[in-house]
């Protein structure tokens, strides 16, 4: 079994060995300082900041407009450089190097004399404590560190490369972010059903427990959530990602409901990497998250607690919302939780519609009977949310329900129909489906009973009461002008069936 001082040199050995080709130190001796000044990644400055090296702010730093954080080393409340990655804070030590002049002499040295380099980054005073060329050499030579050292050494050679920042740029995965959510998204993560006990599907009279959340999706790219992880298990359309901690701990992710899998069992990953893909047919990605302690003891975490995790330590901006409400925000620190806003029905709504996050796709493409159906869609909507004295809760309940389903239930508009909802197709139109206990029925709205609906809808001279009368005067008017042609055509047809019988 892997050390943890392997784990680290393997998950970030890649973005040691770019800045071996860049700057000439050696991937070992930054691997090693890495593994020692972050405690493997698991410092409080390196999960908090992503700070792998122990910099501190300079007043030219913060100047520039570098974050920062506040911590006690030799004296408190000590300014220490932060970073959007590790990778920024693996090309911010080489710089820091390069760029001062007590470590200039060492730039001469061979690339790989990783012996020369530890012992001047001791005499130059990188480190307040006593042998540490020792500490890094043993770290080096028990882990075999070296050998990203000769790697480089050989590429370069085979290649007929040089060393140095012009001929070798970083390439973008190796600054890419350590962290993602589970599926892309610029704003949020739209979830449909949380975390906890939820009615079960079988029989909504029962409570069952939901061990994931369930993230709208269509025909999306899942991706990898950490660096460096490990693809445990793959089929029956789902996938399992498991990640290894400091202390010995496994953290699995798991993504369900997959379309496709891009990978197999044994796979190494990395955060951002595609997965699968999620089925077309409007299905949820299912993201479960458990915790699998040291002791070989299980449990089924809420993957919000770890998202809010991933989003602390990648300094990622996204949410994930439920009904309006962040889940992530009960994770947070109470200051930062205390900022969240509550959304109301109306701006959940507008969030669903006009965001990419969402997922839903409601979109008029530039056709006007869609846009008009879109508008209708969306005004009915809070329409048939606010009856019956509907908490806010409720009401985004009800508006997250409508927009996933692309479905409305108007019945509460329509107290006397025994069934009444108005869907939007894929090809954006909509469609009054209604069942008046005498006949059923389907029919795709026309432009001129979509014209009406949505004037009746956004006239601002009538009152609440009156929109409503007038909106269920419209709706029972389609369903009974249906009602009427069927009954015609039936007697048509029954006419014809008579004409035939007396031609006989």
């Amino acid at each position: 079994m892997a050390s943890k001082n392997q784990e680290y040199a393997a998950q970030y050995a890649e973005c040691a060995m770019a800045q071996m080709r860049r700057y000439g130190i050696p991937a070992s001796v930054i691997l090693a300082q890495g593994i020692l000044e972050s405690s493997n990644g698991q410092s409080r400055l390196a999960l908090a900041e992503n700070n792998h090296f122990g910099i501190k702010a300079t007043p030219e730093w913060i100047a520039q407009g570098g974050r920062y954080g506040l911590y006690t080393d030799d004296k408190p409340n000590e300014k220490f450089c932060s970073y959007e990655s590790v990778g920024e804070s693996y090309e911010h030590h080489s710089r820091f190097l390069k760029e001062n002049g007590r470590y200039a002499r060492y730039f001469a040295l061979a690339p790989d004399d990783y012996k020369g380099w530890t012992q001047g980054l001791e005499q130059a005073g990188y480190a307040t404590g006593g042998r540490y060329a020792d500490s890094l050499q043993r770290i080096i030579e028990q882990n075999g560190l070296q050998r990203y050292d000769r790697q480089v050494m050989r590429e370069m050679e085979a290649q007929g490369k040089r060393f140095g920042v012009e001929e070798n740029p970083l390439r973008e995965a190796e600054t890419a972010a350590e962290y993602a959510f589970p599926v892309e998204r610029e704003e949020f993560l739209f979830v449909t059903s949380p975390f906890g006990m939820r009615p079960a599907p079988e029989d909504g009279t029962k409570q069952q427990m939901h061990k994931g959340i369930d993230i709208r999706c269509k025909g999306d790219a899942v991706q990898t959530t950490e660096r460096g992880g490990k693809v445990v298990a793959v089929g029956g359309k789902s996938v399992t990602v498991e990640y290894t901690r400091a202390d010995g701990s496994r953290v699995q992710c798991t993504y369900a409901h997959l379309g496709d899998m891009a990978v197999k069992v044994g796979d190494t990953v990395q955060a951002g990497q595609k997965l699968g893909t999620t089925s077309k047919n409007g299905a949820h990605l299912h993201f479960g998250v458990r915790q699998i302690n040291a002791d070989g003891t299980q449990r089924d975490v809420d993957p919000a607690a770890y998202l809010a995790e991933i989003v602390r330590k990648g300094n990622l901006k996204q949410q994930a919302l439920h009904d309006g409400n962040d889940l992530l925000a009960k994770y947070k620190g109470a200051e930062e939780a205390g900022t969240e806003k509550r959304l109301s029905p109306d701006e959940w709504m507008k969030k669903l519609l006009s965001s990419e996050d969402s997922g839903v796709g409601l979109s008029g493409c530039n056709d006007p009977v869609v846009e008009m159906a879109v508008t209708a869609f969306a005004s009915l909507m809070l329409l048939a949310a606010q009856i019956d004295g509907r908490s806010e809760e409720e009401q985004r309940a009800a508006v997250s329900e409508a927009i996933d389903s692309r479905r409305i239930d108007l019945k509460p508009l329509l107290p006397g129909m025994k069934s009444c909802e108005l869907a939007v197709g894929e090809n954006g139109r909509a469609t009054l489906q209604a069942d008046n206990g005498s006949v059923r029925v389907s029919r795709e709205l026309t432009s001129a009973e979509m014209s009406r609906l949505s004037a009746a809808l956004n006239d601002g001279s009538l009152s609440e009461q009156a929109r409503r009368m007038r909106v269920a005067g419209l709706l029972n008017s389609v369903v009974l002008a249906e009602t009427a042609s069927r009954n015609f055509e039936q007697g048509m047809a029954e006419q014809r069936g008579q004409t035939e019988n007396l031609k006989r």
